[in-house]
């Protein structure tokens, strides 16, 4: 019989609820209990579930019939839940970004290979359709040789929202803004279709927000490995929240992939070309932008155990965005060019 794989979800914020629903889908899977610092918060989603709440995540680790724990803490607290989690021998899903430091991250995965636990940074957009649909056209070549990359996330956020936590907007806890927070995803995607980073440029400022530590602005030009020029663009200050937008260009196409949807692709080489241009395109709140692939992400993270390969977005692939993004920070505090990989890097200050 296939084994049923049962859930444990540690920190019951915003991100709780799409979790435990999808977990709810997925045949095979059973959420029995969540953890939260704010024990309401915890006895509120447990009640809404009908699972086992708890105030205390050790005390949720401890339970023997907890196969994978999904870790949606504030970010700068995930790494240490997680080589708890490892040493209980729970397997991790953890949300983006895996943590807030390099050293933490790296942390993070090495205590998840000791202990032979299997390791996911949720990056749920990689499982968007119209992701795998690029992505294989790159790799069979279809756009010829990469020489533009392009991502802009130009959101909104109130003063509400960042006042909403004594937490968010710090670099300890949040470990940056509209980048580390809301850009990172599609950071992420631009790296996984263009390749590896060689190194940025940039620039980040805070200039529509009060009493945040962190950057609501930012800029960035990319040198990719294999010589394609790359822009990134992130703000939480683009009222009233507008696209998050990442365009591919190569020398025999175009994809241009807009609200998670592929909106636009030109391909040389099809007679005659053709163009999916965008229809009814709704300018969504950024805030909702969450839905099935966070559960094809769990799915396949079951499927890894029961194949005993490694998911998908393993802790290497997760720790990628977050190198980018701290490699920016450096930039912008410095003002100079940063080379990829980081061995080490402080969070900007």
């Amino acid at each position: 019989m296939t084994k049923e794989f049962r859930f444990g979800i540690i920190g019951c914020g915003v991100i709780s609820r799409t979790h435990a629903d999808e977990i709810q889908k997925i045949k095979g899977a059973k959420l029995v209990a969540v953890a939260d610092v704010a024990a309401d918060c915890a006895k509120n989603m447990a009640e809404a579930y009908g699972v086992d709440g708890y105030s205390d995540y050790q005390d949720l680790l401890k339970r023997e019939d907890i196969d994978i724990v999904n870790i949606l803490t504030p970010s700068g607290l995930r790494a240490e839940i997680a080589i708890a989690a490892a040493q209980h021998g729970k397997h991790i899903i953890a949300e983006k970004p895996i943590d807030v430091t390099y050293e933490k991250a790296v942390n993070m995965i090495q205590a998840c290979r000791e202990a032979r636990v299997k390791l996911a940074v949720i990056s749920q957009h990689r499982f968007d359709t119209s992701t795998v649909e690029v992505k294989d056209l790159v790799e069979k070549g279809k756009l010829g040789k990469l020489v533009l990359g392009e991502c802009a996330v130009n959101w909104y956020r109130t003063q509400d929202y960042y006042d909403s936590g004594a937490w968010r907007g710090t670099w300890a806890m949040d470990g940056g803004g509209a980048l580390m927070n809301q850009s990172i995803h599609t950071i992420d995607l631009l790296q996984y279709l263009l390749g590896p980073v060689e190194s940025v440029f940039a620039h980040t400022a805070t200039l529509a927000h009060e009493r945040i530590e962190v950057e609501d602005v930012a800029v960035a030009t990319v040198k990719f490995k294999q010589g394609a020029l790359g822009t990134i663009v992130g703000t939480t200050s683009a009222y009233p929240g507008l696209s998050s937008r990442l365009e591919v260009f190569g020398t025999s196409g175009s994809a241009v992939i807009e609200h998670d949807k592929l909106t636009h692709l030109y391909l040389k080489t099809d007679e005659p070309s053709f163009n999916l241009a965008a229809k009814n395109l709704d300018t969504p709140d950024p805030t909702t932008v969450f839905g099935y692939a966070h559960g094809l992400q769990i799915e396949d993270m079951m499927n890894a155990i029961r194949e005993d390969r490694e998911p998908l977005v393993n802790g290497e692939e997760g720790l990628k965005p977050l190198e980018i993004i701290l490699a920016i920070y450096e930039s912008a505090r410095t003002g100079k060019e940063v080379t990829l990989p980081l061995k080490t890097v402080q969070t900007a200050q």
